[in-house]
């Protein structure tokens, strides 16, 4: 289906057109939490993907809860929401995490934004102080803002967030490469291509369950992938 075709008489897109996709592992706590609040903000309308890799209930959960589960050996991050990404039939696609931090509240913000013209609409966790996120954690975040910000030539603030809406195409055009550091280089390639992106500020909540993230090495893999990144698309 076109894009065109996919928008409404009045040229917006809806939730009719909105996939809304996440890589899960073992989420049994939160997924149905997480999903609820989809189908309530959406009216039950967007398509939601669930690429997973548990060995909890989480795949059951998500199917009753009326997600598509496509179910994949544990990979990595980057290699779930890679697949959740190609998966999406429709025209809008948002990412989010399945730990009941994002506000799916503020879908209808994002939306309203890929309605604006924007290509790629970025969540910003930093913006109002992410108490809920572990002191060691926020500042890794600002640092590797602050390192993307450097590369870039621009500011930007929130270089990790798990919530953004992109337009299809956008997913389309781009081969995706990393694993732990995809979130950064989901928003480092198209700001550098010249795609239209903004951020919006959003709270970021307390996680329901155990997080599977190695601060370390997660970190060490998100600094490398953005300076790795960056050096590609200059040189492309």
């Amino acid at each position: 289906m076109s894009l065109q075709q996919a928008r409404t008489d009045s040229g917006r897109f809806t939730f009719d057109d909105l996939s809304v996709v996440m890589g899960t592992y073992n989420e049994a706590e939160a997924i149905g939490t997480v999903l609820d609040d989809i189908a309530d903000v959406t009216g039950d309308r967007a398509e939601v993907v669930c690429v997973d890799g548990s060995d909890d209930r989480t795949p059951e959960i998500a199917r009753d809860h009326g997600a598509r589960v496509i179910e994949q050996e544990p990979q990595g991050y980057g290699v779930a929401v890679k697949a959740a990404l190609q998966a999406a039939e429709r025209p809008v696609v948002v990412t989010t995490d399945c730990d009941d931090t994002y506000p799916m509240e503020r879908l209808p913000d994002f939306l309203d934004r890929i309605n604006e013209g924007y290509d790629v609409v970025s969540g910003d966790r930093l913006y109002h102080g992410a108490d809920t996120m572990p002191e060691f954690n926020r500042l890794g975040n600002h640092a590797f803002a602050a390192l993307a910000s450097a590369l870039l030539g621009e500011r930007v603030h929130d270089t990790t967030t798990g919530m953004r809406a992109y337009r299809s195409e956008v997913i389309e055009k781009i081969d995706w490469t990393e694993n732990t550091g995809l979130s950064a280089e989901l928003l480092i390639r198209p700001l550098m291509r010249e795609y239209d992106v903004c951020e919006i500020p959003i709270e970021y909540g307390e996680r329901a369950g155990e997080t599977k993230l190695d601060p370390i090495g997660g970190g060490y893999a998100i600094a490398k992938s953005i300076l790795t990144v960056s050096a590609q698309e200059r040189l492309r």
